[in-house]
């Protein structure tokens, strides 16, 4: 249920169930006060009140409008008599507080006491003889304009009082259940709301220091219900960025870490031979010449390792916009191999091109970014490779939706245990780490600059027989 339902069911509750309470206390006060105390407080009786009642507004009009200018006058009497013998009734009429007309057995003293305590907020019924008449006074206005009054005393079966308990009663009754109702109905609608907003309350506290380790659970209306879950689900991410921003962090040490170790090794050793060429150790052309050209292969390797982490904090940190354009996939490739194959020939490697498309062959790209790609993936082959003659295969194959980029060789392989471990970064095999240099980058770009084409990488590979390395792209359909 919403808070506007509540609401409206609440306050229907407040007036109905007052009302509900007070007819049932009528119906007993009604039933034991005429059973047991014969008070005559019954249904015929009110509901002969009630006529009675009528019958009185009534005859106020019909005298009101009458034209009569005198009640001596006889058809005036008659009309009265006959009406108040209707209810059983006697009558004082007073015009310009002048009593003009007062039923037999009525002085006008008694008239004047009557019409004194017709003026009482209360009126207390009176007795006349044995018999108790309840006071009704009506204001009026004759034809002329005049105004008046009629008072009216109409006998009843019991003591008049009763009626005015019966009348305290129900207002007490009323009030007192509207009260209770009142009080119960907004402690209830109260909980609804404040016991959801107390948790909130909490939970704020809780985060203001730093503790997300909670849970906030649903309860009250709708809109609350709402609240607390939009609640609980920013508490989620708050503590999944907090928690990102932690690995980040960690990640972050780790990389200077790790390319902290990876530099000190060029490093060391170009501090070696600038040493060695200044303290004279190089005293030949030739030792020179040797000297300078390991320091610049050195000076080399650290250009390109810094290149390599730039690059890779930068697509780390969604900072390198990619440029997609429709290319034909093994039009690619064969300019690829075409281009390397020379290149790859001075190790002993030979790189071939095995085209299994038969459909559309094209697929968005980055063609800069992605030829990245394949380089890294064919330059770890030439490192690891470790046959005299060296083959690195790229099969292209297709799917209903997808193009499949296979980029084969037969190296040294990789052991079962560490296959999962090849994209990670700064994963280098530890036998091979000082031997072959390197950043430890060059899969782990790959794989970010794959996963911004929202294409998959993975590898399969049997130790010292070769690795597989699959590439999966979106086909475009023509």
């Amino acid at each position: 249920m919403n808070i506007k339902k509540r609401l409206i069911f609440f306050n229907s509750l407040i007036i109905l169930v007052p009302i509900l309470i007070t007819s049932i206390a009528i119906a007993i006060f009604v039933l034991i006060s005429s059973k047991f105390f014969g008070t005559g407080l019954n249904y015929d009786n009110f509901k002969r009140a009630s006529a009675v009642k009528s019958e009185l507004i009534t005859t106020v009009k019909d005298i009101s409008k009458s034209e009569l200018k005198s009640t001596d006058n006889k058809e005036f009497q008659e009309y009265l008599k006959h009406k108040l013998s209707i209810i059983n009734a006697k009558a004082v009429i007073a015009k310009n507080d002048k009593i003009i007309f007062s039923s037999s057995g009525i002085d006008k003293i008694e008239a004047q006491v009557y019409i004194e305590k017709s003026t009482n907020a209360i009126k207390e019924p009176i007795q006349i003889g044995n018999t108790y008449y309840i006071v009704d006074t009506f204001p009026m206005e004759f034809s002329d304009s005049s105004l008046g009054k009629a008072i009216f005393l109409t006998p009843v079966k019991t003591d008049g009082k009763i009626f005015n308990y019966f009348f305290i009663f129900i207002i007490c009754v009323f009030f007192t259940s509207y009260l209770i109702t009142n009080i119960i109905v907004s402690c209830t609608f109260s909980k609804k709301i404040l016991d959801p907003i107390t948790s909130l309350k909490k939970a704020t506290t809780a985060i203001r220091k730093g503790d997300l380790d909670f849970e906030i659970f649903e309860s009250g209306d709708n809109e609350i219900k709402e609240l607390c879950s939009n609640f609980e689900e920013m508490r989620i991410k708050l503590k999944d960025s907090i928690n990102m921003q932690l690995k980040y962090d960690n990640n972050r040490k780790m990389l200077i870490s790790s390319i902290s170790h990876d530099l000190r090794t060029p490093i060391t050793s170009i501090e070696g031979y600038v040493q060695g060429i200044l303290d004279g150790v190089a005293n030949t052309p030739e030792k020179l010449e040797h000297y300078l050209n390991t320091i610049n292969t050195k000076a080399k390797q650290i250009d390109s390792m810094v290149d390599d982490l730039l690059l890779y904090s930068k697509l780390d940190m969604k900072q390198i916009p990619f440029k997609f354009e429709k290319t034909d996939i093994v039009e690619y490739f064969s300019y690829y191999v075409e281009e390397t194959q020379i290149e790859l020939e001075k190790s002993n490697i030979k790189i071939e091109l095995l085209n299994y498309i038969k459909n559309s062959p094209y697929v968005m790209i980055d063609r800069e970014r992605f030829m990245r790609v394949i380089f890294n993936i064919v330059n770890n082959s030439k490192k690891y490779m470790n046959k005299k003659e060296g083959i690195i295969s790229i099969i292209l194959k297709e799917l209903s939706t997808s193009i499949i980029i296979e980029i084969k060789d037969n190296g040294s392989g990789i052991k079962r245990d560490d296959i999962d471990k090849i994209f990670n970064r700064f994963y280098r095999g530890d036998s091979a780490r000082v031997s072959t240099g390197g950043s430890g980058l060059g899969l782990a770009i790959a794989r970010q600059i794959v996963e911004g084409h929202n294409g998959k990488i993975w590898a399969s590979s049997q130790y010292n027989q070769g690795t597989s390395i699959m590439i999966s792209i979106k086909k475009v359909i023509s």
